[in-house]
């Protein structure tokens, strides 16, 4: 198969949604279609012991949420799928955020009683920002909800998509029948039996046949009939192009806890959306075709495997063939490194890759050389654009509450620093350590986490901090005097930046206003 075909196979994109709207469900009935899992593990259930497969950190598994993205590949219709489950929950969004710049595509879970919720109008926005293709799927049709163009209303107002129904719901909670597949003209009746085979799919290309009724009832049968006449009125007509380039958004229904109108997302899924895309960096655009491998890392994850203490760097390759045994050039560090064991993931399941191609992520096992956006190239000095750190909004001091264990805590912090999960700052005045995190239950994990995979125990103390700000002027002499200044207000991150820390929205505005010369940042990347 030509490298060009190889790049053609792939299909490489991310699904989001708020938490509990069904997300790491649907992640698990689509790896059930590709053949990737045989059984689907009850997320929720703790009488069945099992969990979903893209959950395997142990907080997860205890709390029923994603904490970290996790990556699987599957290959369905001959093609090759790479599905990156990201966290609901919004204490983790900035992971989210990150790995919206490794995918290419985008599917958008809505839970249809609750509608679309503040964490997806935050997430859409940042698809919309870089045009990603999105797809939407509205979740739980087998519950009663808000009505199937209440929705499509909803939907366009509050995260500005035009949607594109390719599917259509007959009833919902107990009346619901089924859906009629738009896109291939099919019914698909439903029995709430988590199976779903192919004899329950129907040909229909005409609803005005009278044989309708034989499977729905008159009453729904007519509901649907006037309801399908509408969306072709109201809604535009699906063209592939204006998907790709953000115009429209493709919407779907189905209820993935039942495995029903997942197989009908995925089979259009595969025919329309995008192969691995273009990706800018600071130098120039990088495309896939290119012969010379390029990839960047958008992920940390450490102690996958708490017995073998191994951190692994997520990769998305964006040019070239990635060779296992190959040197590469790591750009921040400008130092040639190459990989025995490069893998490929089903969750917590690796397996080693001798090659892998644009669109694909393959994992680096790691002893502390990456940091989240360091740039692997064959050579050629590139920075690819867009991974940011966002400037924490929540702070406490971080104690040493096991004097015994002061080298593990330490390099615990170290690493899930690396990782993202939340930032570390060290103050100029007394030298004291204080975490910094986008939500509150990150504070949670970290104490979880560094007990768990690092036997270190910490406590918290709160601190004062309304925001951090990274900080640069061209002008030394002013930058003295600011940092002599506002000492007690100065620390630096882990990786030795300057960090203006504000006790207050009001200080800050202040100080700005006090400073005209000094750069104030809100993300790491300026």
């Amino acid at each position: 198969m030509s490298f060009v075909d190889e790049i053609n196979k792939r299909r490489t994109f991310a699904i989001i949604s708020h938490p509990d709207a069904g997300k790491t469900t649907l992640t698990e009935k689509l790896l059930l279609f590709g053949g990737a899992i045989q059984v689907a593990g009850a997320v929720k259930s703790n009488k069945i012991k099992k969990t979903a497969t893209s959950d395997f950190m142990e907080i997860e598994k205890q709390r029923g949420i994603s904490v970290a993205t996790s990556v699987m590949a599957f290959n369905y219709r001959g093609l090759k799928i790479n599905i990156l489950d990201t966290p609901g929950h919004m204490d983790f969004q900035e992971d989210t955020f990150r790995t919206l710049t490794a995918a290419d595509s985008v599917i958008v879970v809505i839970d249809v009683a609750k509608g679309v919720e503040t964490q997806t109008e935050k997430l859409v926005k940042v698809c919309r920002m870089r045009k990603t293709p999105i797809i939407v799927f509205i979740n739980k049709m087998d519950r009663e909800g808000k009505e199937a163009f209440d929705l499509l209303d909803e939907i366009e107002q509050k995260l500005g998509l035009k949607t594109c129904p390719l599917s259509w719901p007959i009833g919902m909670g107990q009346r619901f029948k089924g859906v009629y597949n738009m896109y291939e003209e099919k019914l698909n009746l439903f029995t709430a039996h988590g199976k779903q085979t192919e004899e329950e799919t129907i040909e229909f290309t005409d609803l005005s046949n009278p044989d309708l009724e034989k499977y729905v009832d008159e009453k729904p049968a007519n509901e649907l009939r006037e309801e399908v006449e509408m969306v072709e009125e109201v809604y535009p007509e699906f063209v592939r192009q204006d998907y790709l380039d953000g115009k429209i958004s493709p919407v779907f229904f189905g209820s993935a806890i039942n495995n029903f109108g997942v197989k009908e997302l995925l089979d259009c899924f595969v025919e329309i959306a995008p192969t691995p895309l273009p990706r800018i960096t600071e130098e120039r655009q990088v495309n896939p075709t290119e012969d010379k491998f390029s990839g960047f890392v958008f992920k940390i994850h450490a102690n996958i495997d708490p017995r073998h203490r191994d951190r692994i760097a997520f990769l998305r390759i964006c040019s070239g063939i990635f060779k296992r045994n190959t040197n590469y050039l790591h750009i921040r560090q400008n130092k040639k490194m190459k990989f025995s064991n490069p893998t490929s993931f089903m969750a917590e399941k690796k397996s080693v890759v001798d090659e892998a191609y644009p669109g694909d992520i393959v994992g680096l096992y790691d002893s502390g050389n990456f940091k989240i956006g360091d740039t692997v190239t064959e050579g050629e000095i590139l920075h690819f654009k867009g991974i940011p750190s966002f400037s924490p909004e929540q702070f406490r001091y971080v104690n040493n509450a096991d004097p015994l264990k002061s080298k593990q805590l330490a390099k615990g912090l170290e690493q899930l620093m690396d990782e993202g999960v939340a930032q570390l700052f060290i103050k100029d005045l007394n030298g004291r350590k204080i975490i910094g995190t986008v939500g509150a239950l990150q504070f949670e994990v970290i104490q979880y986490r560094l007990k768990h995979e690092y036997g270190a125990s910490c406590d918290y103390e709160p601190v004062n901090l309304a925001k951090a700000c990274w900080i640069e002027c061209d002008d030394a002499a002013k930058l003295k005097e600011f940092t002599t200044r506002r000492k007690r207000d100065m620390a630096v991150d882990k990786d030795g930046n300057m960090v203006f820390l504000a006790e207050s929205k009001w200080v800050l505005k202040t100080v700005q206003e006090s400073f005209p010369e000094i750069k104030f940042h809100f993300t790491s990347e300026f």
